[in-house]
């Protein structure tokens, strides 16, 4: 019999690391198409994860701590982001290195630390990611695709080629940043006092469980174990970054300007997340090394998902 308190642990297999190995096998087997696992992704992105911060937002305490997480949340693509242009410098191909950069800058805040935070602390816990994530969203459209398109332009100058313009219009204005709009509504009705009906927390812990498969499953049907062999010994220190320097940055200069435990525990989590999968797409879209990406992406999400928040969870219970 499992304590009540670590019985939330499962969520760990049943809802991050099971969708994972499904995903994996539904693209060895052939059974799910492309189009399929890129149909998933923006329904989740776009519906899921929008009805999901609605209803957390809608509940959350309002403090004076949301306004400092706005510029807070930030750090989390600026810090790694610096530190990882520092590492970055040993890839002489600029195509490894703006990759090397993505997997630096990008990390699995939304979705991975979404469900980390409610695991330890429900909606509360949720709600406190998505706002990091969402200042995540934002720069990687301001900072991290104007790096990616600099990085692939310089290595077509070097070797005499052209490119096309990328339409920065297109960028701000797509389907995936519906999820501003769940925050911007939630948040209306939290000011204005409005009840949230029991029905929708039923709802909110059915969706926080789709939600976590839709976004995982695609993922493990990416998954490319003999490529990522190759780019291990080129990625390994993403692994310090992300599980060692950061973690400490957050811890230190977090408690010098929040009080809250819930608050505070949820900006450790995500400051240990892993490489996002949004440094593999940006990877795509700029046409960088895909497979390095992939292998940061890998290595990080393994770790994290068997050793690290696992160890985080029974140390804070």
């Amino acid at each position: 019999m499992i304590p009540a308190e670590y019985s939330r642990i499962i969520f760990l297999v049943t809802d991050l690391i099971m969708p994972l190995v499904v995903g994996y096998f539904l693209h060895r087997e052939k059974i799910l198409s492309d189009k399929a696992a890129n149909f998933l992704i923006k329904f989740n992105v776009r519906v899921v994860y929008t009805l999901l911060t609605l209803l957390s937002f809608w509940v959350l305490p309002i403090t004076w701590d949301l306004v400092w997480l706005i510029p807070f949340g930030m750090l989390y693509v600026f810090v790694p982001g610096a530190i990882g242009a520092l590492f970055a410098r040993r890839h002489k191909n600029l195509l490894n290195r703006g990759a090397y950069l993505m997997s630096a800058m990008l990390s699995n805040i939304g979705t991975l630390g979404g469900v980390c935070a409610f695991i330890l602390y429900n909606e509360t816990g949720f709600a406190y990611t998505q706002i990091i994530g969402s200042c995540q969203n934002i720069l990687v459209v301001l900072v991290c695709f104007p790096l990616a398109q600099y990085y692939h332009s310089k290595h077509i100058e070097a070797a005499h080629e052209e490119t096309e313009p990328i339409s920065f219009r297109k960028m701000f204005l797509t389907w995936n940043q519906l999820s501003l709009v769940g925050i911007a509504i939630g948040l209306l009705l939290n000011f204005n006092g409005a009840t949230r009906p029991e029905i929708l927390s039923d709802l909110f812990q059915g969706l926080i469980h789709f939600g976590a498969w839709a976004a995982m499953l695609p993922v493990g049907y990416l998954i490319n174990f003999s490529h990522a062999k190759y780019y291990f010994s080129r990625v390994w220190d993403l692994a310090i970054l992300r599980f060692v320097i950061m973690p400490a940055f957050i811890y230190f200069v977090s408690r010098q300007i929040f009080t809250d435990k819930i608050l505070l525990d949820t900006l450790f989590v995500c400051a240990m997340a892993p490489t996002a999968i949004n440094a593999v797409l940006a990877s795509r879209l700029y046409k960088l090394h895909v497979d390095l990406a992939v292998t940061s992406f890998l290595m990080t999400t393994a770790m994290f998902l068997l050793i690290i928040f696992p160890t985080f969870f029974f140390l804070t219970r």
